[in-house]
């Protein structure tokens, strides 16, 4: 019986050990696994001087009316590089830093862009007062005439989160969204799929361009990450409510 005991005793001890190597093992894997995915994704360094404008984390500078990049589509990004080495998508600042960037550099930036977690701002702009703007991105404008213009979100994805190819809109400065409109009004951007955004943007007036340029910048640019921060600091602040009253009460004994 003492001997059972002790076989006994001594395959713990062992099952144990093993346990433990086997959790220091499956620890070290993950963290080496971690460190993998964050080093895949280090910024090339033709993307050094982009975070000057669109910042460090590539969320852009609203009060500036650059936009974000990160997470946008690669080959969306990569053709924009294109298109300003190339002049169908004009902006001086831009077009001087594309034209250093060769194809291979294009590519990793815009790889290392697409690859960056989109961080939704802590606040974003008050929504429009009116529903224009919300009108010509989910419904359109003028359905069934020769002044149609489909909803914005039939491309670009409801909430304007963009699909496929084509960018997101929603969290974009609005300066910046209504400046491209502008810019294929005045077809000095020539970049768009079959000339696709030049038509539509020819049908909307400055009232439209302002309305659907400001729906969208009230727009969160990842929903789910802004309902967790509201969450967040929902809790925060019942927290320290609840901090408070017990400091009151205690002072009223």
């Amino acid at each position: 019986m003492q001997g059972e005991w002790k076989r006994m005793t001594d395959m713990r001890s062992k099952v144990g050990r093993f346990g433990i190597v086997a959790t220091i093992v499956a620890g070290t894997a993950a963290v080496l696994a971690i460190g993998g995915i964050a080093s895949a994704n280090q910024m090339p360094k033709a993307a050094g001087t982009c975070a000057g404008c669109h910042g460090s984390n590539g969320m852009g500078n609203p009060a500036a009316g650059f936009p974000a990049l990160a997470g946008l589509p690669p080959k969306y990004l990569d053709h924009q590089l294109w298109a300003f080495v190339h002049g169908t998508r004009r902006n001086p600042v831009m077009m001087g830093m594309a034209k250093g960037l060769d194809a291979k550099s294009r590519k990793q930036v815009a790889e290392y862009y697409a690859n960056l977690p989109v961080v939704p701002p802590k606040s974003l702009p008050a929504p429009p007062k009116d529903d224009l703007g919300k009108t010509i991105a989910m419904q359109g404008l003028h359905t069934g005439t020769s002044k149609a213009v489909p909803a914005c979100d039939s491309c670009h994805a409801a909430g304007g989160l963009g699909q496929g190819e084509f960018p997101r809109l929603a969290g974009q400065p609005e300066a910046y969204l209504a400046g491209q409109l502008k810019d294929w009004q005045n077809n000095s951007r020539k970049d768009s799929l079959a000339h696709i955004m030049r038509k539509i943007s020819d049908k909307l007036s400055a009232k439209d361009i302002k309305a659907v340029a400001s729906y969208y910048a009230s727009l969160s640019p990842n929903p789910s990450a802004s309902q967790k921060q509201a969450g967040q600091a929902t809790g925060n602040q019942g927290s320290a409510g609840s901090g408070n009253a017990g400091k009151s009460g205690s002072s009223n004994k």
